[in-house]
């Protein structure tokens, strides 16, 4: 199937923080787009701009050529291709398949397998640059999967990112996000701390990221937290119950290849401490919060 823009119904599951963002560029993009979220209300402003409600996840199936899925959590993943009412089930054949959750890389695998029995295309696609990615459509997205339909999907994904690469087969791209977030991880346990002893050593926190961005200790995460830290903004871009989500997949995944990952273990404990203080829908830059009180 050529998915032109003219013709191809796009069915999207998940319109949280980021997935409102996306939506609303494929629609800027000339998309037909058909959505569906648990909570009605928050697609307001996207059915506004165009987008079509259907009331269950079966009937997004049905009438679209390529779904896009990007919800919470694998259990959510799981229950959204692979339940009697779910994608699998209810899409036709030739419908190409994009879960843009971070999710685990076994279940990628086993969507894979089962949409290829009812003659279906899945791709794992999940994707790195948070809210701020998702706003500028800038996301980095590691995908998963058959070179064949990578390329007949690219044109989409290419409305939502700008850095897409195929990894490798079914569970790559999820794989790949795992070491996004490992790194991630250890990265943010850096930024916090020396936040807090640029505070303690009496020195102006911008005017310190401002020499420390674009050297070595420079990252993504140090460049677009530290300003938000600083400012007292907490919200979330990436929340910390997914985040502790993402490290448990990364854990176990790394436990069964037998893989010693101390500084992710430490980071998850650190989060862990921090949702427990009632944190777990801030954002992942809370974590300064363990450093000053």
């Amino acid at each position: 199937m050529i998915l032109t823009k003219e013709k191809t119904r796009i069915g999207f599951m998940g319109t949280g923080v980021m997935g409102k963002s996306m939506v609303s560029h494929l629609l800027k993009a000339g998309y037909k787009v058909t959505i569906y979220n648990r909570t009605r209300a928050k697609t307001k402003d996207l059915i506004h701009q165009g987008a079509v409600w259907r009331d269950n996840i079966a009937e997004v199936a049905a009438h679209s050529d390529l779904i896009i899925t990007m919800v919470g959590y694998p259990e959510d993943v799981a229950e959204v291709y692979l339940e009697k009412e779910g994608i699998i089930e209810n899409a036709r054949p030739g419908t190409y398949l994009i879960d843009m959750t971070t999710s685990a890389p076994g279940l990628a695998r086993k969507i894979y397998d089962k949409a290829l029995a009812k003659g279906m295309f899945a791709l794992d696609a999940p994707v790195s640059g948070g809210d701020v990615g998702a706003r500028e459509a800038s996301l980095t997205i590691m995908a998963g999967g058959d070179q064949a339909v990578f390329e007949a999907v690219k044109p989409v994904l290419s409305c939502l990112g700008t850095n897409i690469i195929l990894q490798g087969g079914a569970g790559a791209g999820q794989n790949t996000k795992m070491c996004n977030q490992i790194a991630v991880a250890s990265t943010m346990i850096g930024v916090v701390e020396a936040l807090a002893y640029a505070e303690k050593a009496g020195l102006d926190p911008l005017t310190v990221l401002k020499s420390i961005e674009s050297g070595a200790a420079g990252s993504w995460s140090l460049s677009n937290y530290v300003p938000r830290i600083i400012a007292g903004n907490f919200a979330p871009g990436f929340y910390i119950k997914h985040f502790i989500k993402d490290m448990t997949i990364a854990l176990t995944a790394a436990q069964e290849m037998g893989l010693k990952t101390p500084g992710l273990e430490l980071a998850k404990a650190l989060y862990e401490q921090l949702s427990s203080k009632g944190e777990e829908n801030s954002g992942i830059q809370a974590l300064y919060k363990m450093y000053h009180s």
